[in-house]
């Protein structure tokens, strides 16, 4: 138990707020563990198929590759979340003209959505019960979601507690917003989209050009496994692939 409790702190590498966020729904502690025995045991295998050196530096980058796909899985799970958002406040404001409360008319939201509006919506309720302050909850769920339209509805919501008024017509107004927004959104990623193709196919084309050199003349290949200077060239162009990907991700992802 203390261990876990020490890596779910925000400084442990697998902490608890990434795990979630990604929607990987085990402990720090044994997710932790689940790595460092997938390192240790690649470490041991990849000398099988290379050198110990290739094994050795397969087994230290096993941690950030996984780094790496939470990483995307957050992202993904952030852009869905996204994506149901609209369907979120009209079922809020649904609840809310059928006469409910706003934490009730989120927990029905809750009940009614998919993952991981559901989930989000289910722990703001939960964390409300338990009394933390319902617009304290509101604004952590955007923060941690990474959403900028779910802050906008927190605020209405945390206004209308404050000052009263029609808080589905305000949601109304919101929603709306947020289709505009959503449109503009669209325009972007059809434009940008020339950009991420030719990053894919710059990245792709290395890793192409070895595989079909790896068919056709092996040997050719094997000076990169087998040759301390291929190891080095091996591990240099490892490492300018990833800086190329990381700028050419951020030269086409626009943020706005």
């Amino acid at each position: 138990m203390g261990v876990d409790r020490a890596l779910g702190k925000s400084g442990g590498p697998f902490n608890r707020d990434l795990l979630y966020n990604a929607g990987v729904k085990m402990t720090p502690a044994d997710f932790t563990v689940l790595v460092a025995v997938g390192a240790l045991l690649i470490g041991f295998l990849s000398p099988l198929f290379s050198n110990p050196i290739m094994g050795l530096l397969a087994g230290a980058a096993s941690p950030f590759v996984i780094r790496l796909i939470l990483s995307i899985r957050t992202d993904k799970r952030r852009g869905k979340f996204e994506s149901q958002l609209i369907d979120t406040i009209q079922m809020l404001i649904g609840g809310l003209r059928a006469g409910h409360s706003i934490m009730r008319s989120l927990e029905a939201a809750g009940l009614e959505s998919e993952a991981p509006t559901s989930e989000e919506l289910s722990r703001i309720v939960n964390e409300t019960r338990i009394g933390k302050d319902p617009g304290q909850a509101l604004e952590e769920t955007a923060q941690r979601m990474g959403s900028e339209d779910f802050g906008w509805i927190g605020q209405a919501i945390q206004i209308n507690r404050e000052v009263g008024g029609d808080l589905a017509e305000v949601l109304e107004q919101v929603a709306g917003t947020i289709r505009e927004r959503s449109e503009i959104k669209g325009q972007v990623r059809s434009l940008s989209a020339e950009g991420k193709l030719s990053a894919v196919i710059l990245m792709g084309m290395p890793i192409a050009v070895g595989i079909m050199f790896s068919i056709i003349n092996p040997g050719y290949m094997m000076v990169f496994v087998e040759e301390p200077m291929g190891n080095v060239m091996l591990v240099v162009s490892a490492v300018m692939f990833v800086i190329g990907g990381i700028w050419m991700s951020r030269t086409v992802k626009i943020k706005f």
